[in-house]
């Protein structure tokens, strides 16, 4: 069981190590000047083609914007619920391990958010009321498919009745699907920010699944 478990720590590393290798080749394969005001995409004959294939639709990009707050609102409620248990079993080191698990787990998604604010990789195809924004990763893609994956996993843990967990995980998984193809269809993003933001939330979300798995099996 714990070489088991180690795999999701092998395949968290590989993801987070393909996520690196892929930033590094936008920035360096088939870079071109396709973008608006002359910006430069690596890429540039497969994120040309996927962009003139799917247009622009800022109206699907104004819901996945607004549905992007979701995530948000269920970080915050997992957070008031380790709140909660916080105070009423009156200590932090009582709180789930799992609940401490995820909230290192939003820091770290945070932090990366944050750090690609800083870090220009790509310009969006689109300019944004007039402006050109940073678009890789898509920090939609990266918080709906940090964010809601590990919601499904914190409600299979704490839910009992069978149909109500395989509801939630059904309706949880088409709003990821939805947000996702909904980003990359809107227009506002190259295919390889869309990608990028896949394979960084999976290798985060992985690491994730071996240390809550890791606790319950005692090895920590």
């Amino acid at each position: 069981m714990k070489k088991k478990n180690r795999r999701y720590l092998y395949l968290s590393v590989s993801m987070l190590t393909a996520f690196v290798l892929w930033t590094v080749a936008v920035q360096f394969i088939d870079v071109r000047t396709i973008g608006p005001n002359g910006s430069s995409v690596g890429f540039a004959t497969i994120n040309g083609f996927v962009h003139k294939l799917t247009g622009v639709h800022m109206s699907l990009y104004n819901v996945t914007d607004w549905l992007g707050l979701v995530p948000v609102f269920v970080a915050m409620g997992f957070a008031l619920f380790g709140f909660a248990q916080w105070i009423k079993r009156k200590h932090l080191s009582k709180v789930d391990y799992s609940i401490f698990v995820l909230g290192g787990f939003y820091i770290a998604v945070m932090a990366v958010y944050v750090l690609f604010e800083m870090i220009t990789v790509n310009y969006r195809p689109v300019l944004i009321n007039g402006i050109l924004e940073k678009s890789y990763p898509s920090s939609t893609t990266l918080i709906v498919m940090c964010v809601m994956p590990t919601a499904i996993m914190q409600f299979n843990s704490r839910i009992k009745n069978t149909v109500l967990k395989k509801t939630m995980s059904f309706l949880i998984t088409a709003f990821i699907v939805f947000m996702v193809i909904g980003r990359l269809v809107s227009g506002v993003h190259w295919f390889t920010d869309i990608i990028g933001g896949a394979l960084l939330s999976a290798g985060l979300v992985t690491m994730y699944r071996y240390a809550t798995i890791s606790e319950k099996k005692g090895l920590k």
